[in-house]
């Protein structure tokens, strides 16, 4: 404990830096520290890890019951072995997902339960771009201005990936499909306020991202020219917005309830080999199940959205299609 140093990330208004401390050998009075330290500076940085998939998973655990824990988020294919071969196509379903992710958002405001908190371990990262970015909701909200702040709370709005699939890539994947996609692109929406309350400080952030769409009570195009103005806010800041070069072992812990993040580009022929573990929200996460009454409104949204999108999107990256694998 006594090793350990906590240091503001410099010139931003969130994040902090933590060194002297091993994930994989955490005391109690360790744990507790970073607890606070995250709660306070919403990401942590812990450089030099090097956690392996089964460490990243039991470090999650601590925070949580796990969406998933030590998936080996690659853009080349796994063998049995463990070892890693052929790169993904960049039209294949999981390119068109990765590059989805180089939007802003927080996790899985796109499922009943919203993700509590996520964390990324780098293994191979390439020579030039492929960072990730974090951007702070809780700032930008306290920093809007007071008409701003009365319009939009009691305002909420649709979360899904369908959505923001189509509407930044034109990618429109199958709704209910086999395997893990089945589970991102289910064809629901979820509503969530644009202002959430953190469960744990009582902090008041704005709540937007990518997979937010039509405001209830809004007509469509002023409900996208607000969620588009709240979230170019958000970033308009510098000090609210932090981009980390990755190293090999360096993990990143973020809060998924007031900070969003985004991958960005880099050159998708060369191998990418990040550690992804995610952490589940618990009942304060929750928006409603898929047979609650209110579920049939979402779905009713997203449809109508989505056949819009069928033309408008036909000039975006993958031309309205869906992947053929």
């Amino acid at each position: 404990m006594q090793d350990m140093s906590i240091e503001r990330i410099e010139g931003k208004a969130f994040g902090a830096t933590v060194t002297g401390v091993e994930l994989r050998n955490l005391g109690d009075d360790e744990f507790a520290a970073i607890h606070a330290a995250f709660l306070e500076h919403g990401f942590l940085l812990f450089p030099g890890q090097h956690l392996n998939e089964q460490e990243s998973a039991d470090f999650g655990r601590r925070w949580g019951e796990l969406e998933f824990g030590g998936q080996a988020l690659a853009n080349q294919r796994k063998h049995k072995d463990g070892t890693y071969g052929e790169i993904f196509d960049i039209d294949s379903q999981l390119m068109r997902t990765n590059l989805g992710n180089e939007a802003w958002h927080t996790d899985s405001t796109y499922k009943p339960y919203s993700s509590k908190c996520a964390m990324l371990s780098a293994v191979i990262v390439p020579d030039e771009g492929g960072q990730t970015e974090l951007a702070d909701m809780r700032s930008a909200y306290a920093e809007l201005d007071e008409a701003t702040k009365d319009r939009i709370a009691d305002l909420s709005a649709y979360h899904s990936t369908n959505y923001s699939q189509a509407n930044d890539l034109g990618d429109f994947p199958q709704s209910n499909g086999e395997g893990a996609y089945g589970t991102v692109y289910h064809g629901e929406a979820y509503l969530r306020p644009l202002v959430k309350i953190h469960p744990e400080t009582g902090i008041p952030s704005l709540f937007v991202g990518r997979h937010a769409f039509g405001i209830p009570g809004l007509p469509r195009e002023e409900s996208r020219a607000l969620l588009r103005s709240l979230m170019e806010f958000v970033v308009a800041d510098e000090r609210r917005v932090y981009r980390h070069d990755w190293t090999p072992g360096d993990t990143l812990f973020w809060d998924n309830r007031f900070v969003l993040h985004r991958a960005r580009p880099y050159d998708y022929s060369k191998p990418r080999y990040l550690i992804g573990t995610r952490v589940a929200g618990d009942a304060s996460e929750l928006a409603y199940l898929p047979d609650d009454p209110r579920a049939e409104a979402g779905r009713q949204a997203l449809a109508a959205e989505l056949a819009i999108l069928r033309t408008e999107a036909a000039d975006r990256r993958y031309g309205a299609t869906t992947a053929a694998r």
